[in-house]
């Protein structure tokens, strides 16, 4: 079987570098696959995870190997790996590329798009999946471009710089052939002209927003209340964490995105809106630990009422890392298949799944493996 490109958008982040990491150490027999769902029994005929090779976008400059050694010293990785996988490490920097800075005006789509062919030609891959896992933008706002792929070319063509940095890696990626995994609740290949583009070049895509923690509870909780008629009066959620996502949540812009991902899931589930909503708050001091703590008010019979309440501390990198090593494999055997256009199959793993209104985890899952039979 062929190996699979793996590009990531944000190539240098913890996410991007933890599934780096790690599947450089299941390659070294270093460590085992655990976390990653399709390795579970049941998802035959997908790239073997010793058989990824890396590259991607990002602008920063800290190299790979150095951003490990940071995590290890956090306690993201163990603390022998960086040194370990030092070459392999130093092979995925070695084709990490500039990534896009907003202003570089709409000609920096040529540049993406030839720095994902020229790692495809390097490495003979007959498939490169692209995965987004770079901060947390903002809304993107209505545009007349954003409904025609002709309109939007145009537009790119005068160098004009309209799309959200997500889309335009999307763009990038859709042009190149390749599939795409938007792995951040921004707006990345939601658009109606990339949509068309994706049509036009036959090439898959997924997302929206890795459900990693807190969520990923709350869609395993909520069908509980429904199937068994309680009535939920209130949902509320408080989020803690660090590192770079902290940091760039402290943002409210970018904030929102992420509050309406999280939010939506009790309220497809139970049927309507629910009182509460999930605060986030930065707390430097907790690095790339984040805390989620929710509170629950519902009622029973004669209207009894009761409270449930759940905390959750977890590792984010640990937690998406793997599923960016599943969904690229997905989408590879997908877009192998000759699937295009949007996977809501694989919803399974995501806050705001693109193509289904589905949120509840179980019949997500049941999808899921449908979909790996199929596949298959």
């Amino acid at each position: 079987m062929d190996k699979l490109g793996v590009w990531l958008i944000g190539a240098r982040g913890s996410v991007a570098t933890t599934a780096t990491v790690g599947a450089a150490a299941i390659r070294a027999g270093a460590a085992s696959p655990q976390g990653c769902v399709t390795e579970s029994p049941g998802f035959p005929g997908l790239v073997p995870l010793t058989d990824l090779v890396f590259g991607g976008h990002d602008i920063t400059e800290t190299s790979l190997r150095k951003r490990a050694e940071q995590l290890a010293r956090a306690g993201v990785i163990p603390p022998d790996l960086p040194g370990l996988l030092a070459s392999d490490l130093d092979a995925a920097d070695a084709e990490i590329r500039p990534g896009h800075v907003p202003g570089d005006g709409g000609r920096a789509a040529a540049r993406l798009i030839d720095d994902i062919a020229g790692f495809r030609a390097r490495h003979g891959l007959s498939r490169v999946v692209v995965v987004n896992v770079s901060s947390t933008e903002p809304p993107a706002g209505s545009r007349p471009e954003f409904e025609r792929l002709a309109d939007l070319e145009k537009r790119l063509a005068a160098g004009d710089d309209v799309l959200p940095p997500s889309s335009l890696y999307a763009y990038a990626a859709f042009h190149a052939g390749c599939g795409y995994v938007e792995f951040t609740p921004s707006t990345g290949p939601t658009l109606p002209a990339l949509t068309e583009l994706a049509a036009q070049r036959g090439v898959p895509y997924a997302g929206r927003d890795g459900k990693t923690g807190e969520t990923l509870v709350k869609s395993a909780l909520a069908p509980m209340f429904a199937d068994r008629a309680l009535r939920v009066r209130s949902w509320s959620g408080l989020n803690l964490l660090g590192g770079g996502d902290g940091a760039t949540l402290a943002d409210p812009a970018a904030r929102s995105s992420k509050q309406l991902s999280k939010d939506q899931v009790v309220a497809k589930v139970l049927g309507g809106p629910v009182e509460g909503e999930t605060h986030i708050d930065y707390v430097p001091d907790l690095g790339e630990w984040k805390t989620a703590w929710d509170h629950v008010t519902f009622e029973g019979f004669l209207g009894v009422r009761m409270t449930l309440q759940f905390t959750w501390q977890g590792c984010d990198s640990a937690l998406a890392a793997p599923l960016v090593l599943d969904l690229a494999r997905l989408v590879a055997r997908a877009h192998e298949k000759g699937r295009s256009g949007v996977l809501p199959e694989l919803g399974y793993f995501f806050k705001s799944p693109l193509g289904t209104d589905e949120h509840t985890l179980a019949a997500q899952y049941a999808r899921l493996r449908a979909f790996a039979e199929e596949l298959s």
